[in-house]
């Protein structure tokens, strides 16, 4: 056996315990540190070639390996912009030269232009919402923007289609006199014959309100007419007719006889001429898909409008689907951007770099994008950070036994270095 072969072997454990200690006071130090992920040393023999009779020692090798994917524990806070992720998926974020890494930690809060940026100083990213919900690009980062909270001006935004839901009571007489929906009829109220009635809120593209007033009249044992008009156009006395306007749409309902689910006439779509709304939309669409025939009195399930009245942005709130919505002073939301998330094959693979952000690259496996909630990835929580995931009895637990490890090695090398002095003596 070598003595200078001993000593170095002692060396290379000192230095293996060395690595190991620095990953340990890494953990130690970043504990506190929102989505950090913590490291661990794993050790592995290099051989020396041996021949008969004698022992060549060799070394010990240390690889750096990182808890990437093991999810630490939640912890809430009173901030909407605070993002945590229950389950699998990362946070796409951006830094100043418009790189793009992944990362866990969420503490967002608006810069001075606006932009989500975390403790990091990386920007959270995520794709606009247009005329309709955002698609993903699914192998890469294109598309994305950053996320920009800081609109303040006030807004409104025109109704383009509602949502209407009721039952109508399939008990109630057929009625076979003038309805609303008879084209061109300006008759009084009493000359006009229907059902039930029901009203919408809708909105111009200036915020101003628009009601439509909706009239179902039963015409057979399973149909139903519907007439939609302008509350504007009203008798002032009366609140409903004559109207000065023949109706906006009309259709008919179709019903199952044995279920009372609604088999035809489901969606309408109402030309609406300039002249006759100022600042609508040319089309309006009215989708009665829910709508149901029993032996009930007549109720409303549901009467939901997109748009918005003039109102203005008080902030925002973050869905578990990660849409981010504008909220007004009047109540309304106004869909924005959706956050975006990434994940890779192997997350532990990825390049770990400051500022608790990751890097894929090929051992890690390809990007892949895609939304909250859906089959890879994990809901979005707002309100709430994820913590690191160290445990720090464990860690100081290593602490110690590598402490002692060093020790042990240091005196491996003390005993190889007095053994070399005797053999130096020995020549004196």
């Amino acid at each position: 056996m070598s003595l200078y072969g001993m000593m170095r072997t002692g060396v290379s454990g000192m230095n293996a315990q060395a690595n190991r200690l620095s990953t340990v006071s890494d953990n130690i130090a970043n504990s506190s540190t929102t989505g950090y992920k913590g490291a661990s040393t794993e050790f592995s023999s290099l051989l020396m070639p041996q021949t008969n009779g004698t022992y060549n020692s060799g070394s010990v090798e240390t690889e750096t390996r990182y808890s990437i994917s093991q999810q630490g524990a939640l912890t809430y806070t009173t901030s909407d912009t605070d993002l945590a992720i229950n389950g699998e998926g990362y946070f796409i974020v951006q830094d100043s030269s418009g790189q793009s890494f992944l990362t866990r930690a969420g503490s967002f809060t608006s810069d001075s232009t606006g932009n989500l940026v975390n403790a990091g100083g990386y920007t959270l990213m995520g794709y606009s919402y247009g005329d309709d919900a955002p698609s993903v690009v699914a192998n890469g980062f294109a598309g994305l923007e950053a996320i920009n909270v800081s609109s303040t001006d006030m807004q409104a935004n025109a109704s383009t289609d509602a949502t209407f839901s009721a039952n109508l009571d399939a008990g109630e007489e057929i009625i076979e006199d003038t309805m609303p929906g008879d084209s061109g009829t300006s008759a009084s109220v009493d000359d006009i014959n229907y059902t039930h009635k029901s009203s919408l809120t809708t909105y111009d593209s200036l915020g101003n309100e628009v009601i439509m007033d909706i009239y179902f009249s039963k015409t057979s044992e399973t149909e139903w007419d519907v007439a939609v008009f302008n509350k504007a156009d009203a008798d002032a006395d009366s609140g409903s007719f004559p109207y000065t306007s023949d109706a906006l749409t009309t259709q008919t309902l179709t019903f199952d006889p044995d279920t009372g689910a609604i088999v035809d006439g489901g969606t309408t779509t109402a030309a609406i001429p300039a002249d006759t709304i100022t600042n609508m939309p040319d089309v309006f669409t009215f989708d009665f898909a829910g709508m149901t025939q029993l032996g009930y009195d007549f109720s409303v399930t549901e009467a939901d409008v997109n748009g918005n009245g003039a109102s203005v942005v008080t902030g925002v709130e973050i869905a578990a689907d990660g849409t981010v919505s504008a909220k007004y002073d009047n109540g309304d939301t106004s869909a924005l951007y959706q956050i975006a998330l990434g994940t890779v094959t192997s997350p532990d693979n990825m390049d770990v770099l400051s500022g608790n952000v990751y890097s894929p690259n090929a051992e890690s496996g390809d990007l892949q994008i895609g939304f909250a909630g859906s089959t890879a990835f994990g809901d979005i929580v707002s309100g709430a950070l994820e913590d690191s995931n160290v445990d720090l009895a464990s860690e100081l637990t290593t602490m110690i036994a590598s402490q002692r490890s060093y020790t042990a090695n240091s005196k491996v090398f003390q005993a190889g270095s007095d053994l070399l002095e005797t053999l130096v003596n020995l020549a004196r």
